[in-house]
């Protein structure tokens, strides 16, 4: 059998007042909307120099990067199994569009409750194999908040921030300074649709980044990174404190944030944080991965 994780209540699952399959719905919709909205937003050379496109699909949304620096992160397929049912003509479709761009791979993010029941065959007919498990988390728009303090300046990142908090993002999370990968970023901190990009500074220094999008009932936390130099200084209890504040500003009802799951000993001070910061954990999702075979 698929060694799929599904759905399992944690403690205060019940207090979300959400069936699973809505839970489903606002976090998989979320992260969809912010991954084709950052990639969608990024400038016009970056997308050729990267060889990027994208479509939405069967309710989901897949994002390409034939030249992705990392090896394969930005090419992802998710959202699915919310509105249309997860089939094999879907990912054979999918399979297709990333081998014909010439991508490095193809990440497909099924939440476990959605995936087909002939799953197992679907996988071995397409080079399918499962690869790491993240953390599917969602918080209540109306759950107290934290305190949080922090000896950094603070702040909502403006335009003139926008290449900088781009090297901190990438830097942060580990990517290559591609030039074209930083201007994917920076649009999306300047100024791309449904973002709000917040910044950490040491003096005149920024240190730490973090972006939250806005397309829907549930906010996605999409992301944030600090500098090696400047952790242990509370800017992500800080951010995490600021984007609470501005998605309920905004009009959300939910917020919803991923991150990588906890396996085999391995510790994640950002699912901790997200804990502590009032997210409860609904599911676990494991990626499944297609690789281009070696020329």
């Amino acid at each position: 059998m698929t060694d799929s994780p599904s759905l399992q209540p944690v403690p205060g699952w019940e207090r979300l007042g959400l069936d699973p399959a809505a839970a489903v719905a606002l976090a998989e919709t979320a992260e969809a909307e912010f991954m084709i909205a950052l990639h969608d937003s990024a400038p016009t050379e970056a997308k050729a120099a990267l060889g990027m496109r994208s479509e939405r699909v069967a309710g989901g949304v897949a994002v390409v990067m034939a030249g992705d620096p990392t090896g394969g992160y930005w090419n992802k397929a998710l959202g699915f199994g919310v509105t249309e049912p997860v089939s094999e003509d879907l990912v054979a479709h999918l399979v297709d569009l990333y081998a014909s761009a010439g991508a490095p791979a193809l990440c497909l993010q099924v939440a476990p409750s959605a995936l087909p029941d002939d799953w197992d065959d679907v996988c071995a007919h397409h080079g399918i194999v499962g690869g790491s498990v993240w953390a599917k988390l969602l918080r209540p728009a109306d759950a107290p908040s934290t305190t949080s303090s922090t000896d950094l300046r603070v702040d909502a990142v403006g335009a003139e921030d926008a290449d900088a908090y781009a090297r901190v993002f990438a830097a942060g999370f580990g990517m290559p300074p591609e030039p074209h990968l930083l201007s994917m970023f920076a649009a999306a901190g300047a100024d791309g649709p449904g973002f709000t990009a917040y910044g950490a500074w040491d003096g005149d220094e920024l240190v730490a980044s973090a972006s939250l999008h806005v397309a829907g009932p549930a906010a996605a936390f999409c992301g944030a990174a600090t500098l090696p130099e400047a952790r242990g200084r509370g800017a992500q209890s800080a951010f995490m404190r600021m984007r609470i504040d501005a998605a309920r500003a905004a009009g959300c009802s939910w917020m919803s944030a991923e991150t990588w799951q906890e396996l085999e000993g391995a510790h994640n001070p950002s699912l901790h944080n997200m804990l502590r910061s009032g997210f409860v954990e609904v599911y676990d999702r494991r990626n499944w991965v297609w690789r281009k075979e070696p020329s």
